[in-house]
């Protein structure tokens, strides 16, 4: 479903000094850095280098990484990934399904499903706040009420649970087939999923659905969560009373959710 396939090309060396060039230039002010990829953690040592570069820069500034979490199993590299990110740090890390096989299906690789677990509890372990993030799609939303009492049981320390509507671009377009479902159909199971989570204390987030196509009882759940860069409102919602409180659409998606409304 990655919204931004690899390429055969080996650019992390130049990436690398890219970034430590728009780093160098970064206002002092700036609130939150986010660090995504492809997988940041395919960097090694040099995450850590550009951590310390960051904290020498701008030791007060919040840092967000996007990650897939697997090379977290690794105990001593968490470690130092921790330690040079400081304080004001959060890593968001995908949970695919409570159910090995489909995580792993859907990660694409053998022993995803362990490598995140393990991973997960590592970043615990070094006090790095969690965000889990839950991407519904065709091959995991019948189980999204499954997933959310795994979560409580299994991985409560989580600081919260962000249930994600997919961006319809990149590898969604391409697997289509085997992994869309639209919001309209697995809205009541997500909704199933959330309230288990919230009924147990658990913070918890809807991100990239417009409210129109969530249940009433959802809204509270739901952010403003699309870059400013990338959203955009159909022209449905032109004359909506909820449009100010509503995410919007991706404008980098071929196609628009099914069921829109304008809300009166």
């Amino acid at each position: 479903m990655c919204c931004q396939p690899p390429s055969s090309v080996d650019d992390i060396e130049a990436l690398y000094q890219k970034n430590l060039r728009l780093l160098r230039s970064a206002p002092k002010g700036l609130k939150v850095l986010g660090i995504t990829g492809g997988e940041p953690t395919l960097l090694g040592e040099r995450l850590v280098n550009l951590f310390l570069e960051i904290r020498k820069r701008l030791p007060n500034t919040a840092i967000q990484l996007l990650s897939n979490g697997r090379k977290f199993k690794d105990a001593d590299y968490t470690r130092r990934v921790a330690q040079s990110a400081g304080e004001e740090f959060f890593v968001g890390v995908p949970l695919h399904s409570d159910y090995l096989k489909d995580h792993d299906a859907i990660a694409g690789s053998r022993h995803a499903f362990e490598e995140t677990i393990y991973g997960l509890y590592n970043l615990a372990s070094e006090g790095v706040e969690i965000e889990l993030r839950v991407v519904v799609n065709a091959m995991n939303y019948k189980r999204l009420p499954q997933m959310a009492e795994f979560v409580f049981k299994n991985l409560p320390f989580v600081s919260w649970v962000a249930f994600m509507g997919m961006e319809r671009i990149g590898y969604s377009v391409k697997n289509q087939s085997s992994i869309w479902v639209e919001p309209i159909e697995y809205a009541s199971y997500l909704k199933e999923a959330v309230m288990i989570l919230d009924g147990w204390g658990l913070p918890v987030a809807i991100y990239n659905i417009p409210l129109c196509l969530l249940p009433k009882d959802c809204w509270l759940f739901a952010k403003r969560s699309i870059s400013d860069w990338k959203v955009k409102y159909a022209a449905i919602c032109k004359d909506c009373s909820v449009r100010e409180k509503c995410c919007g659409l991706f404008s980098t998606s071929v196609k628009e959710y099914h069921g829109l409304q304008c809300q009166r």
